[in-house]
Order: C-alpha cells, then structure tokens, then sequence
C-alpha cells in the first residue's frame, strides 16, 4: 500500500513539474513573439522615415493600411487630415518635392502590444533643407508621432498616424 501511495505521489509530482514546465515555455514563446512584435514596429517606423528620406513615396505608402488615416498638428492645431494610401501618398510627394534633403533621425519609441493590434509613441527629429526666396534654408523640427498600428498577413502596417510637430527651427545655409 505504501508503494502505491509513494507511486501515486510521484505521478502527481511529476505532473505538476511537467505542467510548469509547459507553462513556463508558453511565456517564454510569448515574451519571445512580444520582442519580434516589438523590433518590427520599431522597424516599421525607422523604415517610413528612411523611405521619406529617399523620397520613395510609393514604398512608403505601402507601410500603412488600405484605409489609414494621417493626421498633422503643428502648435497643438490640426493642419489637415489624408485618408487611404493614395490621399497619404499625393499629399507626402508634394510635400517632399519641396526640399533637396529630407533627413529623419527616430529616437524613443514606446509601445503597447494586443495581439494583432498595437499603439505606440515615436520621437524624431526631422530635417528639411530646400530654398526660400532664393535662400537655402534649413528646417529643423522635433515631431511626435502617436500611432495605432494593425497585423495584417503577418505584417505590421500603420493605421493611424498623428504627426505632432511640437517646434521648429528655421535657419539660412550659407
């Protein structure tokens, strides 16, 4: 009797060990696809602004949704609003084709994972350098970027963009 009891105690041990262990390699996998979720957002983002760098408006397009939304504040008021690839993609053309040099340069970004869904804050600091009135002059902005991003086939694509350009600085190239 004591052999079955030490038997039925030991399964039961063995259970609980192996139920741990299970356990504790499905949040190992999470945290695993969490930080893959995580670097490429981070991803996303420093590529939509070496694409608007290289004024590859067409590819940049193709880093938001069908039906995505950009919104555009400057001293905390709205300045306009673009809807669906093509508004986004006329609009960011016309306004890069601007400037001689379109330089971005990303720094902290927070996110906030829900499955498929996720939402994030980005810090830039943007350069723009084109000529005003026969002048070189350079633009210098520090923009905060709140976003809502999607999984879409396996591939994260913005949303929803609000694009707060908090200052700017404008000096003349000599």
């Amino acid at each position: 009797m004591k052999k079955l009891l030490v038997i039925l105690l030991l399964v039961i041990a063995f259970g609980f060990a192996a139920e741990a262990q299970k356990t504790k390699k499905m949040e190992s996998n999470k945290q695993v696809i969490e930080m893959q979720d995580k670097l490429a957002l981070k991803e996303l983002v420093d590529v939509f602004s070496v694409l608007a760098d290289q004024k590859e408006v067409e590819k940049q397009t193709f880093l938001f949704t069908e039906d995505a939304t950009v919104e555009s504040f400057m001293d905390g008021k709205s300045t306009g609003l673009l809807t669906g690839r093509k508004q986004i993609g006329d609009a960011f053309a016309g306004f890069l084709q601007l400037f001689d040099v379109v330089y971005h340069i990303n720094g902290q970004q927070v996110l906030t994972l829900n499955g498929d869904h996720a939402t994030g804050t980005s810090y830039c600091l943007v350069t723009l350098i084109g000529n005003e009135n026969g002048k070189k002059m350079k633009n210098t902005m520090g923009v905060i970027y709140h976003d809502t991003y999607v999984k879409q086939n396996g591939k994260w694509l913005i949303a929803k963009r609000q694009s707060n350009f908090t200052w700017t600085e404008k000096t003349e190239l000599k």
